[in-house]
């Protein structure tokens, strides 16, 4: 295997790390972009090989590739250390941005140039969407079989609301199950088996099992502890803990499942708020996924557990991030001495590849339910039976959202405006809408 070019001190790692951090804006493309260029183009602190390994081993796990991506980087170069400060670098900018615009949201969003702002960049997140589904159908749809997987997972989730995990673990047993039963699936491009790299001993292992599996029960703890069984923040951890296990693909996995969880289920969040919530992710640096940190806040604001309005959701925003981020940690230091073993395995190769075809049909329903918040104002329910799909009223229509969001698919899709710009033009002529009408 190729290995590390030259290694750097310690303060110089922190240095680069923080640099990146504070730089990775543009969602996890730009942000693997930027490492790639950064760590092995003008530091030569690992080679080509190795970072394509540590990038294909990261995208077989939970949770955001390119967070992860740093944190094992790091660990090559300087041990647990190493990866645990590469990794909180990549976050905290972004966390303290996140958590300084949900202050801001909640102290203006009744004012109307707020209100305008929000409703430009409502209309270019779509097309932010429509964008992540096409790079994200192009790698990962290949053949037939992976048609129809993500094609069944769009209609369990969009027409009869099949829970997001369910989805995702019938998609990884069933590539699970055709890997193991006989050849590679056509679409699950499963690797040959191979001899498997030596590994770590099981008493690290262990150790690293017990030292991050408690730093993620801890949360549990001092919540209980603190505001007993029945607070929000319990529900909270919770839940976010179970999205931690389940994030496959990315964020955009699983934004559609939060938001209907956080409308409907806990009532934490009103409708379309957690669209306002991925305007503010994707304009701030880090792994997109705190958009979870924004939902966090808002939710523990409105329901502080015996805290003001603010501290509640200050704990709330730590909770969620901690009990989001905490995992990724035990992922790599448990999973990084064996990335060999892992990546050979040809049944994983196949359920990972099976959830990556039936992640683009989760984003096909992300997408939809994005578009009917965003260009509806009214949208109701159609059931009959098992069936459950929503459906708009077309009266509801909003000509002005539908025309931002044209424009802004026209200057990220067609004309491949840079993000920022498109975020910032519709953002004004949001504004500019507002306060003229």
């Amino acid at each position: 295997m190729s290995e590390v070019i030259t290694k750097p001190s310690f303060p110089d790692l922190v240095r680069t790390f923080l640099r990146i951090g504070l730089l990775s804006f543009g969602g996890p493309a730009g942000q693997i972009a930027l490492m790639h260029r950064v760590l092995v183009d003008e530091k030569r602190w690992i080679d080509e090989p190795r970072f394509l390994n540590g990038l294909n081993f990261c995208m077989l796990l939970p949770g955001p590739e390119a967070m992860q991506l740093a944190t094992y980087i790091g660990w090559l170069l300087h041990g647990v250390r190493g990866g645990l400060v590469a990794g909180a670098l990549f976050v905290l900018p972004g966390f303290f941005v996140i958590l300084g615009l949900s202050m801001i949201y909640v102290l203006f969003q009744g004012a109307p140039w707020f209100t305008g702002v929000f409703f430009g960049l409502k209309a270019a997140v779509l097309a932010v969407v429509i964008e992540a589904l096409i790079r994200v159908a192009r790698r990962s749809l290949k053949t037939t079989t992976a048609y129809w997987l993500a094609g069944l997972s769009f209609l369990a989730l969009f027409a009869f609301r099949v829970p997001f995990p369910l989805v995702v673990l019938a998609a990884g047993a069933i590539g699970y199950g055709l890997e193991r039963a006989g050849p590679a699936v056509p679409g699950f491009q499963a690797r040959p088996a191979a001899e498997a790299a030596p590994g770590a001993a099981a008493g690290g292992s262990i150790r690293m099992l017990l030292v991050w599996g408690g730093l993620w029960a801890a949360a549990f703890a001092v919540v209980l502890l603190l505001f007993g069984a029945n607070s929000v923040y319990l529900s909270m951890a919770g839940f976010f803990s179970k999205m931690a296990v389940v994030t496959f693909g990315g964020a955009y996995a699983v934004l559609a499942y939060v938001a209907q969880a956080a409308v409907d289920t806990f009532g934490w969040l009103k409708p379309g708020e957690m669209i306002d919530g991925l305007a503010l992710a994707e304009t701030t640096p880090g792994p997109l996924i705190l958009v979870l940190t924004f939902v966090g806040f808002l939710a523990a604001y409105r329901d502080p557990g015996g805290l003001s309005p603010l501290a509640g959701g200050i704990f709330g925003a730590v909770l969620t991030t901690w009990v989001t981020f905490v995992p990724c940690f035990l992922w790599i230091f448990l999973g990084a001495p064996y990335i060999e073993r892992l990546r050979q395995s040809r049944a994983l190769s196949g359920a990972l590849a099976a959830i990556g075809a039936a992640v683009v049909g989760v984003i096909l329903n992300l997408t939809l339910w994005f578009s009917l918040q965003t260009l509806f104002a009214r949208v109701g329910t159609v059931r009959a039976g098992w069936l459950a799909m929503p459906l708009p009223e077309w009266t509801s229509l909003d000509p002005l959202a539908l025309v931002l969001a044209v424009l802004a698919a026209l200057l990220l899709l067609v004309m491949r405006i840079g993000l920022a710009t498109t975020l910032a033009g519709t953002a004004f002529l949001g504004f500019i809408a507002k306060m003229a009408f």
